[in-house]
């Protein structure tokens, strides 16, 4: 799971040192993933009657080109702002999910979850550096800042349309999204990255390490591990991803962007881990063991100092008899 995490980060230095517009570098990136995942699915029997369950075909269908276009919006946001404040901006889906799920499915979302969204959000706008967003010189980064939301809008949307089908099935449902951005893209991609050059070893890679062992390596990892290693491994991401920014371009963050990282994470973990406020803790009835409620104690004391003892007549006689 650090891994694939570790590899997802550096999508954004692929996609630098690859200097292609943002549709091309997607185009090449499902190019090249749907043919490792393709070689793998077969090899390992992943594929196998895919074609016959229509479920399947159509969430990948629809999820794929919402994913694709998250990918377009992502590259497009970090070629105007930077690979860490879209990056931050982009790990907004989690919460996404959470909200669409409410409105359009009608899942129940306990109300601290809110409180935990609102406080990520608040993450997000510190993230985004406000003094620099609303600066005279701002507008190419507020257009990042709102490609990479949007991004992280589409991810989500993309992420809960998928998700059912995805627990049974994943290499082919990726594979699929793969399949469907190639061919969403083939007519959009620019002729100039055919030349020869280095570009093609980062393109090669965005495909069969991104979108291929990175995914491959996720989901093998999320049969082995309980809900909540994955949701606190899944950090490793944005947080990497920083990291990489730093030590490769030295990009650095101002300390209101820091503060905001730290309520991302808050945010996210209190979401994905069920945070809720604490409680006080009820009393436990020593004898019984059963935890019972301060009131309950009470009354209990006072009803076993205030019972009778039950009726002569309702008491066995004794035995008169000698012994």
């Amino acid at each position: 799971m650090l891994a694939a995490q570790f590899l997802i980060a550096s999508v954004g230095i692929f996609v630098h040192e690859g200097g292609q517009d943002p549709v091309t570098t997607v185009f090449y990136r499902c190019l090249f993933g749907a043919i490792f995942l393709g070689l793998w699915g077969v090899m390992g029997g992943h594929l196998r009657g895919i074609l016959q369950d229509r479920k399947l075909v159509l969430g990948a269908i629809a999820s794929g080109v919402l994913l694709v276009l998250s990918w377009v919006s992502l590259f497009a946001g970090m070629a105007r702002s930077s690979i860490s404040v879209s990056t931050m901006m982009f790990y907004c889906y989690p919460f996404v999910m959470m909200v669409l799920a409410t409105l359009l499915l009608g899942e129940r979302t306990r109300p601290a979850d809110w409180g935990w969204t609102l406080l990520a959000f608040l993450g997000l706008v510190c993230s985004a550096n406000p003094q620099r967003m609303f600066s005279s010189m701002g507008s190419n980064y507020q257009a990042g800042i709102a490609l990479s939301l949007l991004a992280g809008v589409l991810c989500g949307a993309s992420l809960l349309l998928s998700r059912h089908i995805s627990k049974q099935r994943a290499i082919a449902v990726v594979f699929l999204q793969c399949c469907v951005g190639a061919v969403m893209l083939a007519g959009f991609s620019s002729s100039t990255v055919l030349q020869p050059g280095n570009h093609w070893y980062w393109l090669v890679g965005l495909g069969v390490i991104h979108s291929g062992l990175a995914y491959v390596l996720s989901y093998s990892a999320y049969r082995h591990l309980a809900v909540a290693t994955i949701a606190v491994l899944s950090f490793g991401y944005p947080l990497l991803a920083l990291l990489l920014d730093f030590l490769v371009y030295g990009q650095r963050l101002a300390l209101v962007q820091l503060a905001g990282l730290g309520l991302i994470v808050l945010g996210s973990l209190g979401v994905s881990l069920k945070w809720a406020p604490p409680k006080r803790l009820a009393h436990r009835h020593v004898a019984s063991g059963r935890a019972v409620a301060p009131g309950e104690v009470a009354r209990s004391s006072v009803d076993r100092s205030t019972m009778q003892p039950p009726p002569r007549a309702c008491m066995p006689d004794r035995d008169p008899r000698p012994r």
